[in-house]
């Protein structure tokens, strides 16, 4: 079995966990400003965000709006919103960068990879083929194609339209 190897972001996970004073998740959904904070889409338990550290073009975090670290702590009305907004993400993500295929994932957890274990959130990651390539293992680098405030854009508006 091949495996893959980040060791760089441990130092970025580290870094914010060191750093945070409260929850980053529960401050986003307090302060309302949210192209600022890349918050794109608003329910009623939950809001999706740009990811600010990506895996790739159109990472969202779908994050439900009370601090809870697990899905059976979210009464079965938050856990819909949370599912739904998740689809309707989708459906924008696929509209406006039209991706051949997704990774949804849950980190529950620090020892399962939850940067924010005590906030509960979905990764929705928007895939290409061909879009892994070298770069992040031989320059620790991730190539992204388009800049967070210009994809905040164009997905605000695509959502505007629509709605």
């Amino acid at each position: 079995m091949d495996k893959l190897w980040a060791p760089w972001r441990v130092t970025y996970i580290a870094q914010i966990l060191k750093k945070r004073k409260g929850c980053v998740f529960c401050a986003m959904f307090r302060q309302k400003t949210d192209r600022k904070n890349y918050v794109l889409i608003r329910g009623k338990h939950s809001y999706a965000v740009l990811n600010i550290y990506p895996y790739n073009n159109g990472h969202m975090l779908i994050v439900a709006n009370r601090h809870v670290g697990e899905f059976e702590k979210l009464s079965r009305e938050e856990r819909m919103d949370m599912f739904d907004l998740l689809l309707t993400t989708k459906s924008l993500l696929q509209r406006v960068l039209k991706p051949q295929g997704y990774n949804v994932g849950v980190n529950l957890g620090q020892v399962a990879g939850a940067g924010f274990p005590g906030h509960l959130h979905m990764h929705l990651v928007p895939r290409w083929k061909g879009d892994v390539n070298f770069m992040p293992v031989t320059a620790h680098a991730k190539i992204l194609s388009q800049s967070l405030e210009a994809l905040y854009r164009e997905l605000s508006r695509a959502y505007k339209r629509r709605h």
